[in-house]
Order: structure tokens, then sequence, then C-alpha cells
């Protein structure tokens, strides 16, 4: 039952991250070809979701490393850079 329950979601979760990957720049395409994609969040947690994407995009899948708080983390780094270098993360100064 959650099996299925699960597979309309898991159709529209492919579908979406091969729309992005059709419509991102082909230095991006090609830099996530090489590198591969990273879940994070809660649905990185659904069991095979990495397999499952690997198979149908061919691009190396991992799930984050603490998934469910790696974004807010990652969000207070970057927070942190900002302080900083002024206000401009994008500095090259």
């Amino acid at each position: 039952e959650i099996l299925e329950a699960l597979q309309e979601p898991l159709t529209g979760i492919v579908s979406a991250v091969m729309v992005a990957l059709e419509q991102c720049p082909p230095e991006l395409a090609s830099d996530i070809s090489e590198r591969g994609m990273v879940l994070t969040g809660g649905g990185a947690l659904l069991r095979n979701l990495d397999r499952l994407l690997m198979e149908e995009t061919g691009i190396p899948v991992v799930v984050a490393e603490d998934p469910l708080t790696c974004v807010a983390r990652g969000g207070g780094k970057a927070l942190e850079m900002i302080d900083m270098h002024g206000g401009d993360l994008f500095s090259e100064e």
C-alpha cells in the first residue's frame, strides 16, 4: 500500500528533476553530469530515491549527510560569509 501511495509523487519528483536538468545551462549540466546530485531534506530519506533518480537520469546521486538539517546549516554558513564579506557574498575582492 505504501509503495502504491508513493508511486505518483515519486514519478512527479523524477519528472521535475528531468525538466530541471534539461533546462539548466550547458556548463551547469556538464558539472552535474560529472559530479552528480546530492539529495537533501526529508524526501532524501525515502528509501531508494537516490537509486531511482540515478537509474532515470544516468547521473550519480548521493544522500547528504544529515539531510534534514544540512540546508539550514548551509544557510547559516552563507549568512556568516555575508557578514564576513560586508554583505556581498559573491564579491571576488
